[in-house]
């Protein structure tokens, strides 16, 4: 028996349910196949804004404290956030307050009003948001690795937007993007944590009943152009430069992507990963170092980031691309592969603890994939990947062709770093 239950409802709004045992608390997550992926370079930004302003007033509640305060006033935690590929909107309390949770949820998800005065105001707020990604070269290394991978398309483009774009959204542009997004085809909604399953269903089907159902619109195809390592140095006044290395890898259908979790855990995943003790513990030349994967419908990427001194930043990147270039070559022992796998299932476990990680776990994969795996299917996928599939992989995504470093420091970087950016010597 499966630990959640999928539904779908007459006006097909699906319903993820996920009992938790022992839980005193219930999350409701909406989910919608929205994001920065969808737009056009015209609107670019135009999801992340509409999130904001599902939060400054609905026909039920007009202002944003409305909002606010009867969420506060439970002990809610509550948020929403917008990635390339899915926007969420979600509020978690004692399960005893549910009812009111979905109230408020399902309102701000449906009712938005959009008053042009609060439009206006917002538009500020999201200025300062991406002025402050500006000052944050930690987080806009990752945004400029991202946009020397995919360039002038939805994929390489800011989630937050561009500030000229943002100064002209307008109010018929949300309402046209809602009508081409907000859909209960792409919607998805998941409770998780302690609930009573009759009343839920219920519930959710008197609070979503008016949800839209236009047709919804599709998201261009990520196209892929590579032929050689690539660089994007910008220069920024730092006390360190940060870095992002990594490489093309694939969509997240592809069945490697264990293979990937295994091999990005090995190099970057933890204290006792192979660049953390090298880089920080025998080099001393970083305070973070680590490594992930990043895996979408179309396109996907691994990726090292660092923050590094400046004067090591040539010895840093050259021991990243060896402990690339080892991977592909040596065998990951026994003893180093069910360390990985154990840190990585011990992980999963503990981040599954609360109601809204369980809702983010199954609600993710149900809204990206269409299909749900259970953290035991997980772990046995994990377990199966072999040294050889690490290798395998490796050889196939470690490759000049698919390399890429975007860095932010004090100077133009990429005549000292470009040299350093190739597999074959």
């Amino acid at each position: 028996m499966e630990p959640y239950e999928k539904l779908l409802l007459d006006n097909r709004l699906r319903l993820l349910l996920i009992p938790q045992e022992g839980a005193k608390t219930v999350t409701v997550l909406v989910l919608v196949e929205a994001g920065s992926k969808y737009e056009i370079k015209e609107l670019n930004g135009l999801s992340h804004f509409l999130e904001h302003m599902c939060f400054k007033g609905t026909k039920k509640r007009p202002k944003s404290i409305d909002i606010s305060s009867e969420l506060d006033q439970i002990g809610a935690e509550y948020n929403a956030f917008t990635g390339q590929e899915m926007t969420g909107y979600f509020a978690k309390a004692q399960a005893k307050n549910f009812e009111t949770l979905t109230d408020v949820i399902s309102d701000l998800y449906l009712n938005p009003v959009f008053d042009p005065r609060e439009i206006d105001t917002e538009r500020g707020v999201i200025i300062e948001e991406i002025n402050m990604y500006e000052d944050t070269p930690q987080r806009r290394v990752q945004e400029l690795f991202i946009s020397l991978l995919y360039k002038d398309q939805p994929a390489g483009w800011d989630i937050a937007g561009r500030k000229e774009v943002i100064k002209k959204i307008s109010r018929e542009d949300f309402l046209k993007y809602r009508q081409d997004h907000y859909v209960a085809s792409a919607a998805l909604i998941v409770v998780a944590g302690a609930f009573d399953e009759k009343e839920t269903i219920e519930i959710i089907k008197e609070k979503f009943a008016e949800i839209s159902q236009g047709v919804k619109k599709e998201k261009a195809v990520t196209a892929e152009s590579q032929t050689e390592p690539e660089i994007l140095s910008r220069q920024k006044t730092t006390d360190q430069t940060h870095l992002v290395l990594g490489a093309r890898a694939f969509d997240i259908f592809d069945k490697r992507k264990y293979a990937l979790q295994v091999l990005t855990d090995i190099l970057g995943g933890g204290m006792s990963s192979r660049l953390f003790q090298k880089i920080r513990g025998e080099l001393g030349a970083v305070y973070y170092i680590g490594a992930s994967e990043d895996l979408f419908t179309d396109h996907g990427f691994f990726s090292v980031s660092a923050g590094v001194d400046h004067n090591k930043l040539e010895i840093v990147a050259d021991t990243i691309i060896k402990e690339l270039k080892r991977i592909k070559e040596e065998k990951v022992s026994d003893k180093e592969l069910s360390r990985v796998k154990d840190h990585l299932i011990g992980g999963l476990i503990l981040n599954l603890e609360t109601s809204d990680e369980l809702a983010s776990f199954y609600g993710g994969q149900e809204i990206i994939t269409k299909e749900i795996l259970t953290p035991e299917n997980i772990f046995k996928k994990i377990n199966q990947v072999t040294e050889k599939d690490i290798i395998e992989l490796a050889n196939d995504i470690f490759i000049n062709e698919k390399l890429n470093l975007a860095v932010i420091g004090p100077e133009n970087f990429k005549p000292k770093l470009q040299p350093l950016l190739d597999f074959k010597n």
